[in-house]
């Protein structure tokens, strides 16, 4: 399904006002500042690094004076997850709401630039609609998801539609994985919340994929399917219908290999039937889709939440071989260089950090960080990891606890590794609820020099030492804050499903507010942090 509007006096309704031309940045020269200091993409760059290594002014020795510059609150909601991580190009931050909104605020002050509408795009769709991955912006253009299946293009100046493609209408389709633009193309992947539904449910038509659209119209060029068409092939207790095979979703970010066009991403599990490319690692040609390479990291995953029902037999499909894990990988590729080679690793749920020759898919190295946990995939490596040249920094989730590490790139040595400190749940605001709190990582990880960046489930930001793992700065989000757009929040567990810390021209950002859920009478918040 289309829905676009293309200049021809065609306008959006947008839910506040624009930001007027005079005090707008011009289009051709919103990267003012230099893309240098930019955090254009959830990956920062195409090479997945999430490490900016044009920041100067946050290091080892001034994190300490990180102060709250400003926050910005969410109305209360059905959805208070704050999932969307922002995006800084020049002087101003682009990241999506809970509550269905789209937001411009200046980076510095968060003055309001400009705000989208998303209910205003197919307004009679009734799901539930929020952006829930992370824009990319790109030659004034802003790029990024919902939770209906739209994949939209703004303005980055104005706010205005350029197009909103519908690029799956599956009632369960949704984008998690944050858009990235290359030579002219925005890439995409399609996951699902289908394995979620219940028992009555014709389980499952889904098909993950891959999508390359054209950055300038939303016209599809091409589709890597991850799974082959679903068929019915017999019935559930239930008497719903059964089909197979279904799921793979690309929950994550893809990445590129400029130097040979390659694009890698990750697939997730099976939710019916076990076929197709689950908990694979994807080497695709960036240009036609076509596949350079896989390296499916499971013999067999094929989960969905029923398989966690106190009674799952008859729902669950892998309880009787034990293939019911969910050990997908979620986390989004970093490429790197280790001498005159081209690595891309990518970490598991199962807790495996995995690495491979970028040209080939031989596999280099493994190495287990998490400790494996079936029927969840709960306390591996969630969303993703940063590479700083040196090392790469990968945290896992609840894996008592979570930790952060710091890995030799050519070999996968663990140099260092800091577990999320005891503290965590009898200190600040996550201390009044210990029976939520857990000592667990769910964002990526982000790095800038010197430092590495990550929230926790206890609600609190750390900045830890590159060479050491010694935290050096903590703020707990757990607390009422005032924003400026007027609205009180609080802060709960640190963006989990994929949003961590961006580092940008002095500044620190963060979207805090997702499961578990602490007590709050009103929404959650953006908060941004500077010396």
């Amino acid at each position: 399904m289309r829905a676009k509007l293309l200049a021809a006096g065609l306008a959006v309704v947008l839910s506040a006002s624009v930001v007027s031309a005079a005090s707008a940045t011009d289009e051709s020269t919103v990267d003012s500042r230099g893309p240098g200091g930019d955090w254009a993409t959830w990956t920062h760059d195409l090479q997945g690094s999430r490490h900016n290594a044009a920041e100067y002014r946050i290091n080892q020795r001034t994190v300490g004076k990180l102060k709250l510059k400003w926050a910005f609150a969410y109305p209360p909601s059905p959805s208070k997850a704050t999932r969307s991580e922002p995006a800084v190009v020049g002087d101003t931050i682009y990241f999506g709401g809970p509550e269905g909104r789209f937001y411009a605020r200046d980076a510095r002050t968060g003055a309001q630039r400009w705000t989208f509408d998303l209910h205003s795009v197919d307004p009679g769709n009734a799901r539930f609609v929020v952006a829930w991955d992370g824009p990319a912006v790109a030659h004034g253009t802003v790029y990024f998801g919902d939770t209906r299946g739209y994949l939209y293009a703004l303005s980055a100046r104005t706010g205005t539609l350029k197009w909103a493609e519908r690029i799956d209408s599956h009632p369960y389709a949704m984008l998690t994985s944050s858009p990235i633009v290359y030579r002219g193309r925005v890439y995409v992947g399609v996951s699902s919340a289908e394995n979620t539904a219940g028992r009555d449910y014709p389980c499952c038509s889904f098909r993950g994929h891959l999508d390359a659209l054209d950055a300038d119209t939303g016209e599809l060029d091409w589709r890597h399917y991850t799974v082959p068409e679903p068929k019915k092939v017999g019935t559930y207790p239930s008497g719903a219908d059964k089909l197979e095979p279904s799921g793979v979703g690309v929950w994550s970010s893809p990445v590129v290999d400029p130097g040979t066009g390659t694009v890698f991403v990750g697939t997730g599990q099976n939710y019916t039937g076990s076929a197709g490319d689950f908990d694979t690692m994807l080497a695709l040609d960036a240009r036609t889709g076509a596949v350079r390479w896989k390296n499916q990291v499971t013999a067999a995953d094929t989960w969905r939440s029923l398989c966690n029902d106190p009674e799952p037999a008859g729902y669950c499909p892998g309880l009787a071989d034990g293939s019911a894990l969910d050990y997908d990988i979620g986390a989004t590729p970093n490429i790197f260089r280790v001498g005159d080679r081209t690595l891309v690793g990518v970490g598991q749920k199962l807790g495996v950090y995995h690495v491979f020759d970028a040209r080939t898919g031989e596999v280099v190295w493994r190495r287990q960080l998490g400790v494996p946990l079936p029927s969840g995939g709960i306390s591996g490596i969630q969303w993703g990891s940063s590479y700083d040249g040196k090392r790469l920094y990968i945290s896992t989730y609840y894996a008592d606890p979570g930790t952060l590490f710091a890995v030799e790139p050519a070999t996968g040595k663990v140099l260092w590794q800091t577990p999320n400190p005891a503290d965590g749940c009898t200190t600040g605001g996550a201390a009044r609820y210990p029976d939520v709190c857990s000592l667990a990582h769910a964002p990526a990880a982000t790095s800038s020099p010197g430092l590495v960046w990550e929230g926790s489930n206890d609600g609190k930001l750390r900045a830890y030492a590159a060479d050491t793992g010694r935290v050096l700065w903590t703020y707990d989000t757990i607390r009422d804050v005032t924003g400026v757009n007027g609205l009180t929040g609080r802060g709960s567990a640190i963006s989990g499903t994929g949003g961590g810390a961006v580092i940008s021209h002095g500044m620190v950002y963060v979207q805090s507010g997702y499961a578990p859920e602490y007590p709050s009478a009103g929404g959650h918040v953006l908060l941004a942090f500077g010396l």
